[in-house]
């Protein structure tokens, strides 16, 4: 009886934590649809703002002597920007995050270059910390409803580090969103200006900028010039480049923790089958001994 007693404590206490991946899996899912509809709103704009960036660039030749596009003589000191979660249970997803960072560490390291890192979300913090590679600025308690104002508290320290001279390059790494189950991890350098994504011609770029009939646009003609344009367009590049990047962090996040509560669910109910059946066993074994026990006891009478 004492075994039996113990298997079924097992199984209720497995079928409580499996009704609590369940809800976890149907509220990620929940907030992942909204998630979704965050991304879709925002990659349009962003990709303008790149866009526009760029052709304001190339309309200004040499890019303005403003501190913040002025590129450093040397790259000493590399910012390196990690967007995790501030809560767990979701796979591999913050892991991979802070593995692509001290990768990358690693290989700037090697040419002599020092890192200076920054992070998001509270898993980030804590592993850099326990790593004993402390983050000199950590922001926290936003990552699963990020809003653009903490996009624009995270771009105001970076650009005032890259134009005060702590930091001589910018990079970011975070999970992209590609679907619930996959995701994958990006690198993009935000500061200078000269490296930036931004100045890459794209295929989504390329047709972006052309008619439904592959008709360029007309020439853009600016006012005021285009220094003075991407003076101001630079600082919206980076908020919104961090914007984004938080928001395809949340919806990665997301869906990366409904698909592992998922797996935990089903892993569960799979631990169920198997502790239900030696628990039938147990008792079969338990009646059968009973039964050969009346048996010898009949016997031994007659």
């Amino acid at each position: 009886m004492a075994q039996q007693r113990d298997v079924k404590n097992r199984i209720a206490s497995v079928k409580n934590i499996q009704k609590i991946t369940r809800a976890m899996e149907m509220v990620a899912a929940a907030r992942l649809r909204r998630a979704e509809t965050r991304i879709a709103a925002l990659r349009p704009y962003a990709t303008a703002i790149r866009r526009m960036t760029r052709q304001a660039a190339e309309a200004a030749g040499n890019v303005p002597s403003l501190p913040i596009l002025n590129e450093h003589e040397s790259e000493q000191r590399v910012a390196l920007l990690l967007v995790t979660a501030d809560r767990g249970l979701a796979g591999a997803f913050n892991s991979q995050i802070i593995r692509a960072g001290t990768r990358t560490a690693a290989d700037y390291q090697a040419d002599g270059r020092e890192i200076v890192y920054y992070a998001t979300g509270r898993r980030g913090v804590s592993s850099l910390t326990f790593r004993g590679t402390e983050p000199r600025q950590g922001f926290t308690g936003f990552t699963e409803r990020p809003t653009y104002a903490n996009a624009r508290e995270i771009a105001s320290a970076l650009m005032a580090a890259y134009v005060d001279g702590e930091v001589d390059r910018v990079e970011i790494l975070y999970n992209g969103y590609v679907s619930p189950i996959q995701q994958e991890v990006r690198r993009e350098t935000l500061l200078p200006l000269q490296q930036a994504t931004i100045l890459e011609e794209t295929d989504e770029d390329r047709d972006s900028e052309e008619h439904p009939s592959g008709a360029p646009h007309a020439l853009v003609e600016y006012e005021p010039e285009p220094e003075e344009i991407l003076r101001r367009l630079v600082p919206d590049y980076v908020e919104i480049s961090i914007y984004r990047a938080l928001l395809e962090s949340t919806a990665s996040e997301l869906g990366a923790r409904m698909t592992a509560m998922r797996s935990a669910s089903d892993n569960a109910g799979d631990i169920i089958d198997d502790l239900t059946l030696e628990m039938n066993r147990a008792r079969q074994a338990e009646i059968t001994q009973e039964i050969m026990e009346v048996v010898a006891g009949a016997e031994a009478l007659s």
